[in-house]
């Protein structure tokens, strides 16, 4: 089984960077795909990103370009570094973990963090 949580969220002005983290505990780590969704204000939580263990990644084409996913599987971390941020970024972040079978484990979310995008 996984548990998952977000640091690394806060307030940016447009145009600025933030690097988010979400910590896995898990001892299989290697059992589980990475996401980043957000939820804005009034609106439905959306994919941002996704990546596999072995580096396959996915991303919302709203970000592309702009925000960049990496895990550390030594360390069963994973980032969300995001460059170029404007107001409708303004989201809580979350993590979430998917196994790649069910057989190997249960999908996991994170508390969310809330980054705020304000000039």
């Amino acid at each position: 089984q996984v548990q998952v949580g977000e640091s690394g969220g806060g307030s940016v002005q447009p145009g600025g960077s933030l690097r988010l983290t979400c910590a896995a505990y898990t001892r299989a780590f290697a059992h589980y795909v990475m996401d980043w969704y957000r939820q804005a204000p009034g609106k439905q939580r959306e994919f941002v990103a996704s990546i596999t263990r072995g580096g396959s990644i996915t991303y919302a084409d709203s970000v592309k370009g702009r925000f960049t996913i990496s895990r550390d599987n030594a360390k069963n971390t994973v980032f969300l570094q995001l460059h170029g941020l404007h107001g409708e970024d303004t989201a809580v972040y979350y993590c979430h973990a998917r196994p790649i079978s069910p057989l190997l484990g249960t999908e996991s979310w994170g508390q969310g963090t809330q980054v705020t995008v304000s000039s």
